[in-house]
């Protein structure tokens, strides 16, 4: 039988990259997707498990007599965004659209697995992981608290993301720490509110709060090591409803990144503590809700070396970009990173909008690359 080459099957991953850019759904609602993964997934040999982690799907291929098994894990998850890309496959579904890549991360992985499985030029077992929900909801901890490492053992877990800006083809690594802890505070100041003609009379929460937002920003610039990647950003500020009217609630939410568990602690401690404080300062009592979110994403270092070397294979290293300083997004493979050794990289998606604009498609070019990447991998990893 002939060997059949990615490039073969180009025209039906475009469409079938395209369908799912134009039918999006949110995290946990990916049943159309979910079932046409599962569908072609067991069309093409493999043996599939549904319904892992809400709508999850893992497919396992086994060839030879290797017991070695890889992981390769695809989000298929949108966002609550209205498209304004004006496409012909733009999104059927106002309000919700493809504005992270996730059709693309799925289509790659999908194309992967039909060429394992028409080749299988491998030696042990292939498990292909479809994961629900990465957008801030963290559909991989659901999937692994429903046993996914127990069901599929992994003796490694590899995942790709695209990113725009940067060549199509080109692949980006970092070893140790590729991406920030997210971690989220939502405070509540509580003063006492009137006239706005009378402020002698108030305790006003929006003092308080700017006082607080403020200083904030002096936990970066005088607790954090120089050198040690943090972030804290206001995103909301929340407060009265009229200029006369002095209010009696403030609230704030406020997203801390960090690469570190040492950092990570030090900015809960300091932000409780700056709140506390500034608050008092005007008179006023706080309320501090403090989540913490996604880890951080670290690379285990045979694994990156691994993974960047194949890379290196496929394109003689003149498109292999070493990250100097982890990207301050976040991302809940984190997760599988802290159950197996593995590898988190980028995979260059062109000259597109950016991630999470409504502007922004996945490059159907990339859709190859991403394809003979994952193919590559996999054969490595699992050569007789």
């Amino acid at each position: 039988m002939m060997k059949l080459r990615p490039q073969d099957h180009q025209d039906e991953l475009v469409a079938l990259r395209r369908d799912l850019h134009a039918h999006p759904e949110l995290a946990f609602e990916e049943k159309r997707t979910s079932n046409i993964v599962a569908h072609l997934l067991e069309t093409w040999g493999y043996r599939v498990h549904r319904g892992l982690g809400g709508t999850g799907v893992v497919g396992t291929l086994a060839n030879g007599t290797g017991r070695r098994a890889i992981g390769l894990r695809a989000d298929m998850d949108a966002l609550p965004i209205d498209e304004t890309t004006g496409v012909e496959h733009a999104s059927r579904t106002p309000g919700k659209m493809h504005a992270c890549g996730h059709d693309g991360h799925t289509t790659m992985l999908l194309g992967a697995a039909r060429h394992l499985a028409e080749t299988r030029r491998f030696d042990g077992v292939v498990h292909v992981i479809f994961q629900p929900a990465e957008e801030d909801i963290g559909g991989a901890q659901r999937m692994i608290a429903q046993g996914l490492f127990e069901l599929f053992p992994c003796d490694a877990v590899f995942a790709m993301h695209n990113m725009p800006g940067i060549e199509v083809g080109a692949f980006l690594f970092r070893n140790g720490p590729i991406m920030a802890a997210i971690d989220i505070a939502q405070v509540t100041l509580h003063g006492k509110g009137g006239h706005g003609g009378m402020p002698h009379l108030t305790r006003d929460p929006i003092i308080g709060a700017s006082g607080i937002v403020m200083t904030l920003q002096s936990i970066i610039a005088r607790n954090v090591e120089p050198g040690e990647e943090a972030v804290i950003t206001v995103g909301a500020f929340n407060a009265g409803t009229s200029a006369t009217i002095v209010p009696s609630i403030a609230r704030l939410q406020i997203g801390i990144r960090t690469c570190s568990a040492a950092t990570r602690d030090l900015l809960e401690k300091r932000i409780q503590d700056v709140v506390a404080g500034q608050a008092a300062s005007f008179g006023c009592t706080a309320e501090v809700a403090y989540q913490r979110g996604y880890p951080c994403t670290v690379n285990s270092d045979e694994e990156h070396d691994f993974a960047r070397s194949t890379a290196v294979i496929l394109s003689e290293e003149k498109n292999v970009v070493d990250l100097q300083k982890p990207f301050m997004l976040a991302e809940d493979f984190a997760f599988m990173l802290q159950q197996r050794p593995g590898c988190y990289f980028f995979m260059g998606n062109g000259s597109t909008a950016s991630l999470h604009d409504s502007r922004y498609d996945f490059n159907d070019a990339a859709i190859l690359p991403g394809v003979r990447y994952w193919v590559a991998l996999a054969e490595r990893y699992l050569s007789s």
